[in-house]
């Protein structure tokens, strides 16, 4: 079968071409790629290439598929696994998968070490690792971005679930954010932000009783109010605060005022900024714990932190780099139940403007930037569907403004059964 893929060969050198796929072997997957969100973890292998920790050093001579954030249908399964998965079936794959036996050893990962498996992409062969590691994951909910966006929101959930806390008195660490705590979230509405605060006003187990997310843009901060209203959160128990620190003439004395004068049990960083780090650092409560969740494009990024407080107040210091499988099993569940991340989405396009969208991510406004692999559409802002002047466009104009502007099953569903295929 033929595909056509964004391959990667080099430093900024993204192809895409046509080419054929090897049949697949008895201990293989043969699937249709529908969706693949655009990460800016790809973003960092496109500009890094053969440098990059999860990418082959051969990639000149045996280009690699890029995207790992995909979803699609399975097509042809190969004799080994069709006790677990049958053709029809729905999936997402967890890109982590820790195998030692991938190109790259232990981080070999699909969307950035295989030739062919990747999320840019209108056909895949999914390896053997897949399976054996448990990352080919069902997706039972509608539509399919959702499931796209399933290991974004289960890095968040793995963020979360990293948290910790020691019983005064004792070593033990009691893992996960305090239930009825003080949660503050800084640089807290891009994209993974978004994220963040769906995921913790829908869950069940636990849930802060204040929860207090800091930026300094208005706009963005008024849009994920929105989306994620503080009447929503009050009936789920929690007091959400929209901050804009940019705004404030002393945001350190203000956010601890605002927690009551006793500072916050988890604060999650989500720009990767000195001064945030800094400012995360002031506002944590006796044992708390300073989630740093974004990660740096470069090795030197350092940041003060007080240690008089690490010995006399247990402060703590915790980074997670994406979730793991349970965390991605507990997002698709969840979506299942109903939780939408249409949130994040605030581009569409198709397979062709994939290389423009990945080699200028950071340039590019907004949230997520969705890719339906088999549609050829250029990324165009969900926001701007109206100015376009097309009746594909004006439909998902209005689809989308009936959806308090956002993406929706139906809007995909719409998309799919009437773009111009790539």
């Amino acid at each position: 079968m033929k595909t056509k893929a964004v391959r990667l060969y080099g430093k900024d050198d993204l192809r895409l071409e046509e080419f054929e796929l090897p049949s697949i072997k008895q201990d293989e997957i043969l699937a249709k790629v529908v969706s693949d969100s655009i990460c800016m973890s790809t973003y960092k292998a496109a500009h890094q290439a053969d440098t990059h920790k999860r990418v082959p050093r051969d990639i000149a001579e045996k280009p690699v598929i890029v995207g790992h954030e995909f979803a699609g249908e399975i097509l042809e399964v190969g004799s080994k696994w069709q006790g677990r998965f049958k053709k029809g079936d729905k999936f997402s794959i967890q890109p982590a998968m820790f195998y030692e036996g991938g190109p790259v050893g232990v981080l070999s990962a699909p969307g950035y070490s295989y030739q062919y498996v990747g999320g840019d992409a209108t056909y895949v062969v999914i390896p053997n690792e897949v399976m054996e590691t448990g990352c080919l994951l069902p997706y039972k909910g509608e539509g399919f971005y959702p499931a796209s966006l399933a290991e974004p929101l289960s890095c968040v959930i793995g963020a979360m679930h990293a948290c910790y806390h020691v019983k005064p008195g004792t070593y033990d660490h009691s893992m996960e954010i305090k239930d009825g705590g003080k949660l503050a979230l800084l640089a807290g509405v891009g994209p993974m932000g978004l994220a963040c605060i769906n995921y913790v006003l829908h869950r069940e187990d636990r849930r802060p009783a204040l929860f207090v997310v800091t930026d300094i843009n208005q706009e963005r901060l008024d849009r994920a109010a929105s989306l994620y209203t503080v009447e929503y959160a009050k009936s789920r128990g929690i007091e959400l605060r929209y901050v804009n620190t940019g705004a404030m003439e002393n945001p350190v004395a203000e956010l601890m005022e605002i927690s009551g004068g006793s500072g916050y049990d988890e604060v999650v960083v989500m720009a990767p900024v000195p001064s945030v780090v800094e400012q995360a650092d002031d506002i944590l409560a006796y044992d708390g714990c300073l989630n740093f969740f974004s990660g740096p494009s470069k090795a030197p990024f350092k940041a003060p932190f007080n240690f008089y407080n690490v010995h006399y107040a247990s402060t703590h210091v915790v980074g997670t780099s994406g979730g793991n499988t349970n965390d991605m099993k507990e997002a698709l569940e969840m979506m299942g139940k109903g939780l939408d991340p249409a949130g994040l989405v605030t581009h569409v396009g198709g397979l062709n403007a994939v290389i423009d969208t990945t080699l200028n991510l950071t340039s590019i406004p907004g949230g997520k930037k969705l890719i339906y692999t088999h549609v050829k559409m250029p990324l165009t802002a969900i926001a701007d569907f109206g100015k376009v002047g097309k009746p594909v466009y004006d439909e998902l104009d209005r689809i989308c403004k009936a959806n308090n502007g956002l993406w929706s099953v139906e809007a995909e569903n719409y998309l799919l059964a009437n773009a111009e295929n790539l």
